[in-house]
């Protein structure tokens, strides 16, 4: 084999089934290779953005290793956004970017993006774990599982090779892989921290579980399901990890942050209402409380005794809050490892057990006394234009419980992350870390392919979607039937409301001519459903389109002065 063949042989090897790019001259040994190969189809984008976004989604609903390609110079570049916005994520991608013949380098060769070019491997360093260049066929090997391991290992997230068209085309011994090429993520981890952990969340009164995206990551949401219930504790989580607990679970508090419930709010922040408690314990698991996960960094988050915090990442632990207790490991090794301990320690004591009953009666009373307060009215209300309160209170009730949803960046990510109940872990999807609009527009493709045998459904904006939307094109192409719900409502929605609630006027306009994408998305080959009225997006149109088993774009009127949950986010710009 050639040294291509090797390197989709090692992709194959880690269960991989897709690989989404362009192709270029320079990548054509890679083209032959994943042509020839049996077990990887390439999938082929309509920008190579699109293709970073893909992979991104595939290996966040998959739990696998996402790929994309671009050739050298500007295919790559156009990689980068995609690829930094799994990095903030970390989400494991393999970007392959194609290279001039090593004797042209320095020559002037058309693209050439070495180092005596643009230099493609530092400006991949930036946003990757690992970025090279295959200089040599026979490192192809050790290169490639260094790669892997850098991906898939510990903090998973993306990483780059670089493969001069000469380099790939020579052939290389066959390899065997080795048993012993992945270690499994933190492993390791302090027992003695655990254990201490441990009798803390027994001694706490008022305990809350905050969950963050390593959460997802770690595939941790049935352990922490069982340790909440074990102990009656609540759950609350990040926008970014809306849903890794099931929100209609009589513990979940649903989301804390940017966009969240008040009902996490009131909780975290404020206390009980009857007996004006604030929560004295607080388990931090897989969350760098960054900025929209924390309302700002809010200090009332802090417990009044301690906080435990959990993370894959010890550069995480303390980062922006002190802790009591720091466990550095996987979140759901660590997690297994305090359940263990707990139910060895419940065993020997009824005085705990008092403690969680008047816990859950704690809990029952909050809710009751602070019922759900959405606003009703508007999520029930048949204003035309349609208010957007009322648009995701028709999702709620039209999408299968089991629907997978990808949630673009605008108004549309603070619509669905306040209103939408999601039930079932790792089915909510957005790329927070960057915030790069159009993420959802085309990632979504990657994630059906993931899981076709669940509906996927993304809602975007309609500025989102005109950045990436195109890749409508792409769905059809392959017919994978994604459906793209999109909030019409003719303007950049958060920056504009942004802007009212500052009082700030002029500069670049929000606004712009209202786009048919009922005629965009039939003008590719998909189809397009128009709704203009409270209740037509429904359960049985839902339904039909599930069935029809076709890429469809979902076109929907909305008010565009109704503001979305998103004042706190405001008052934090210095403007």
């Amino acid at each position: 084999m050639n040294a291509s063949d090797l390197l989709v042989w090692y992709i194959e090897e880690v269960g991989t089934e897709y690989i989404f790019g362009i192709p270029g001259g320079v990548l054509e040994p890679l083209n032959i290779a994943v042509h020839n190969s049996e077990k990887l189809q390439g999938i082929t984008t309509k920008h190579e953005q699109g293709a970073a976004f893909m992979a991104d989604g595939y290996a966040r609903v998959s739990h696998k290793l996402g790929v994309c390609c671009a050739t050298a110079g500007p295919g790559a570049t156009n990689l980068i956004t995609g690829i930094a916005s799994s990095f903030t994520d970390s989400v494991p991608v393999l970007a392959l970017t194609g290279q001039v013949a090593t004797k042209y380098f320095g020559k002037g060769a058309f693209q050439e993006s070495s180092s005596d070019g643009i230099n493609l491997v530092e400006m991949f360093r930036l946003v990757t774990k690992n970025s090279a260049m295959i200089a040599s066929s026979a490192l192809t090997g050790s290169i490639m599982r260094r790669a892997l391991r850098s991906a898939l290992t510990g903090r998973p997230g993306p990483v780059h090779l670089n493969l001069p068209v000469d380099v790939m085309r020579n052939e290389v011994d066959v390899e065997l892989i080795p048993e012993d090429m992945f270690i499994p993520g933190s492993t390791c981890f302090d027992r003695a921290r655990i254990k201490e952990a441990a009798v803390l969340l027994l001694r706490f009164k008022r305990p809350v579980i905050l969950l963050g995206n390593g959460v997802t990551i770690s595939r941790a949401a049935e352990e922490i399901i069982e340790l909440a219930e074990l102990l009656q504790i609540p759950v609350v989580t990040t926008p970014k990890a809306k849903g890794v607990f099931p929100e209609d679970h009589p513990l979940s508090l649903g989301v804390f942050g940017v966009a969240g419930t008040p009902l996490s709010e009131k909780y975290l922040l404020n206390g009980n209402v009857e007996c004006s408690e604030k929560i004295d314990g607080l388990l931090a698991i897989g969350t760098s409380f960054n900025e929209w996960g924390t309302h700002t960094w809010d200090e009332r988050l802090m417990p009044t005794k301690a906080l435990i915090q959990v993370d894959i990442d010890p550069q995480e632990l303390g980062n922006n809050f002190p802790f009591s207790v720091a466990v550095a490991g996987d979140a759901q090794i660590v997690v297994k490892e305090l359940l263990f301990d707990i139910k060895r320690r419940l065993r020997k004591t009824i005085k705990i057990k008092e403690k969680i009953e008047l816990r859950k009666r704690d809990l029952e009373c909050f809710k009751s006394e602070n019922a759900r307060f959405f606003d009703a009215d508007k999520m029930h209300s048949e204003a035309v234009p349609i208010l957007p309160q009322r648009l995701m209170e028709d999702i709620n009730n039209a999408c299968p419980h089991d629907s997978i949803f990808f949630i673009d960046i605008g108004n549309n990510w603070a619509w669905a992350t306040h209103y939408l109940t999601v039930k079932r872990p790792y089915s909510f999807f957005t790329a927070l870390g960057f915030a790069s609009m159009g993420y959802g527009a085309s990632a979504c493709i990657g994630g059906k392919l993931a899981e076709p045998d669940r509906p996927v459904i993304t809602i975007c904006g309609d500025g989102g979607f005109l950045m990436n939307g195109i890749e409508i094109a792409t769905a059809v192409d392959y017919n994978i039937p994604v459906i793209w719900i999109i909030l019409n409502d003719s303007q950049h929605g958060m920056i504009y409301h942004g802007k009212k609630m500052l009082n700030t006027e002029g500069g670049f306009s929000t606004r712009f001519k209202g786009v048919d994408f009922v005629k965009m998305a039939e003008s590719v080959g998909a189809k397009g459903i128009k709704i203009t009225k409270p209740g037509e997006l429904n359960q049985e149109l839902l339904n039909r389109v599930i069935e029809s088993n076709y890429p469809t774009v979902i076109d929907v009127r909305i008010d565009p002065e109704e503001a979305p949950p998103i004042s706190s986010r405001i008052e934090t710009l210095e403007i």
